[in-house]
């Protein structure tokens, strides 16, 4: 008989032997408790969209990471790199470029689909004290990749994998992860530096959830059901009677600790009163955001800033240009719109002169400046030091302001939607024809020459408009060219309102641009802000689109003054005395 040598072992890798494997080829199989404690952790697996502010110690989020690094990956080429975000900020404007991806995406849905888009939660983003980026470094060129050079995406498959490993790992800890991909990837890319050549897969939100839902959120919301196995798996080869074609498969698709615990305590009390999740719709969303924030019940301020401007001469509005002076000597004996609704709502008025024509008005806080102001067609429409000057003077007054609570903001002018309608079409590239609106009753005529003036505007500054607005130095050069006085000071007063922790509410076209050139100083300020209500011009809408703000009011306004602001605010405080005399459960 042949001799029997004992087989080596090696030390390092695989010690079986293939006659132990065929002897039992189930011998590999982990204990029985092991793979259905594996089943319970999968099946239990949950897109988690609330979270508790509690922190995530760094031993947690190491296991979770370390799950993720030991994901599979093709060719074992590890192209997975992640980037954890502890930073409020930055969680914080990450949140408001998905708010925009989100409004943009449901735009282009059906009503009832778009209805369930804009309803889909996204304030993980900000709840979660952990944001984890995966990114997929692609500049590994797929031959040189073992099994990449004919499926070239599988870097990023490997990253799924990556994604998948977290996700139970998160589970299994009693940890929860939102997975969002509503952004746009190149905005997402800028935020976080990544070089070209790596992309991400998204945003997890990871956190201690402050749900524990029983199946996948989705299915609970009624967007869509899991389809039977049967009618996924096919055998031997594609066969349409095999899979079928499922129903509809199209896709329906103070950052501070104490903020984050406000924002816990009030989604708290919400869910103990007797009624139905969400029964607020928008509404409800749009309380929690000021809960957040401030004291919606406060007495707050109305800032309305009033100008003239120069461009009134052209024939862009069907009003005369003292008109402007008559309705700010109206509001200051409380008898124009905007004062009537603030008094009715218990606000405090603050009126401020950034530049009507003639002598000093009563009632009225003077600021305005020396310099001379053009017509936007021909001449740039005011300094670049008076538009400091007014940016400064609007800081302080938001700041002040906000310390008495919620901050509504509105304008008087006569051609300031023509200002407006400039600066929307420079920072957003839009269209002229698709942003000018009839303005306060103006006929077609009226309208064609406003066009005109903002097309010669446009292009007189074209040279400037190939810079993107992203910076303070960017925002002033733009109004010195195109903006107005009190579009320049509503600047300042929502950086003011915000930097001091502020909840700033909207009102129509110029307010929205002002909020959206503030935002672009001053990025995640968004998440302050509160859209009042959408007005008739239709650039308003895309602007309010830009800041991922949904109106709460959709009522054909043309007031001005901080009407649409006001009004809403008081649809808040009348939301919030509404909650309050709700019954509330155990």
């Amino acid at each position: 008989m042949t001799a029997s040598w004992p087989r080596p072992r090696p030390v390092v890798g695989d010690r079986s032997s293939s006659r132990e494997r065929a002897s039992d080829p189930t011998a590999w199989a982990m204990p029985p408790q092991v793979r259905t404690a594996l089943a319970d952790v999968i099946g239990a697996r949950r897109d988690i969209r609330r979270f508790r502010p509690d922190d995530v110690a760094d031993e947690l989020v190491g296991q979770v990471l370390s799950a993720g690094h030991s994901a599979p990956s093709v060719g074992h080429s590890q192209p997975w790199r992640f980037i954890v975000v502890r930073d409020a900020a930055t969680r914080t404007t990450a949140a408001a470029m998905a708010d925009r991806a989100r409004l943009a995406q449901a735009a282009q849905l059906d009503e009832v689909s778009a209805s369930h888009l804009r309803g889909l939660q996204l304030e993980g983003l900000r709840e979660a004290p952990v944001g984890i980026v995966v990114c997929c470094d692609r500049r590994v060129r797929p031959a040189g990749v073992l099994g990449r050079a004919t499926y070239a995406d599988t870097d990023l498959w490997s990253c799924a994998c990556a994604i998948e490993n977290m996700w139970l790992t998160a589970r299994a800890a009693g940890l929860g992860i939102g997975w969002v991909t509503l952004f746009e990837p190149a905005e997402l890319a800028s935020l976080l530096g990544l070089p070209d050549g790596v992309e991400t897969l998204g945003w997890l939100c990871l956190g201690w959830p402050d749900e524990r839902p029983p199946e996948p959120g989705l299915a609970r919301h009624g967007w869509s059901e899991r389809l039977p196995l049967d009618a996924v798996v096919l055998h031997e080869r594609w066969s349409e009677s095999g899979a079928g074609t499922p129903a509809d498969r199209s896709s329906r698709v103070d950052t501070s600790a104490e903020r984050r615990l406000r924002r816990v305590a009030a989604r708290d009390g919400e869910d103990a009163l007797l009624a139905v999740p969400g029964a607020l719709g928008l509404l409800g969303d749009a309380l929690l955001r000021a809960q957040t924030i401030t004291d919606p019940s406060a007495p707050g301020t109305l800032v309305i800033a009033a100008a003239d401007h120069p461009a009134s001469g052209l024939g862009v509005s069907v009003f005369p240009r003292q008109t402007t002076a008559l309705v700010a000597r109206a509001l200051a004996e409380g008898a124009g719109h905007g004062a009537a609704a603030a008094i009715d709502a218990g606000m405090a008025l603050r009126l401020v002169d950034c530049g009507i024509d003639g002598p000093r008005l009563a009632g009225w806080e003077d600021r305005r400046t020396a310099g001379v102001r053009g017509d936007l067609a021909h001449q740039a429409a005011m300094s670049v030091g008076d538009v400091e000057s007014l940016i400064d003077a609007g800081e302080v007054i938001g700041a002040e302001a906000a310390a008495a609570g919620p901050v509504a903001i509105g304008e008087v002018g006569i051609a300031n939607t023509t200002v407006a309608s400039a600066v929307a079409c420079a920072v957003l590239g839009l269209p002229v024809a698709g942003v000018v609106g009839r303005g306060a009753a103006s006929d077609s005529a009226t309208v064609r020459r406003k066009r005109d003036v903002i097309e010669q505007a446009l292009a007189r500054t074209a040279a400037l408009r190939r810079t993107p607005v992203q910076r303070r130095e960017h925002v002033v050069a733009l109004l010195a060219e195109l903006g107005g006085p009190e579009q320049a000071l509503l600047v300042g007063v929502c950086l003011g309102a915000t930097d001091a922790g502020g909840l700033v509410v909207l009102d129509g076209m110029l307010t929205g641009t002002s909020a959206l050139l503030a935002a672009r100083i001053r990025p995640g300020s968004e998440d302050q802000l509160i859209a009042g209500h959408r007005s008739n011009e239709p650039g308003h809408a895309a602007v309010l689109a830009a800041l991922g703000l949904e109106p709460l009011l959709d009522l054909r306004l043309r007031a001005g003054e901080g009407v649409g602001a006001v009004m809403a605010l008081s649809l808040l405080r009348q939301a919030l005395r509404m909650r309050a005399m709700t019954a509330q459960t155990e």
